[in-house]
């Protein structure tokens, strides 16, 4: 009885990855255009005196459930029907999301294995 909890607890812990987040294929790490060793542990980059969130975008065909899909993963996104910097066609939602979030690692590696995610870039405002 004890060996199967065990076993079982072992699992749920694999299932679940680390808070630091489970490292992605190598194609999905492609898919990742910035740097996330720039980041702390909190999503933050920068400065002590001024460290800031990084924010992301990438497309998603239009679909309720992509979008359901994306918003079930990150839960700072905003979804919008503009191209932005990264040149969402027509047919695409542009979502933009931020690093400041818990487990902001893991969140970033689970929308870059998605197959319908091409690439994830860093936004730099105007």
């Amino acid at each position: 009885m004890k060996y199967t909890f065990l076993l079982l607890l072992a699992s749920l812990f694999m299932a679940c990855g680390s808070s630091r987040g489970q490292k992605p294929s190598e194609n999905a790490l492609q898919k990742i255009r910035f740097d996330l060793s720039r980041l702390d542990e909190r999503g933050l980059y920068g400065p002590e005196s001024g460290k800031e969130a990084l924010d992301y975008e990438f497309c998603i065909p239009r679909g309720e459930a992509y979008r359901r899909e994306v918003e079930g993963i990150d839960t700072t996104l905003r979804i919008q029907t503009a191209a932005g910097r990264i040149g969402c066609g027509p047919e695409q939602y542009l979502c933009i999301g931020n690093t400041h979030q818990p487990n902001w690692r893991r969140v970033i590696y689970r929308l870059a294995e998605l197959p319908f995610v091409e690439k994830i870039e860093q936004v730099f405002w105007e």
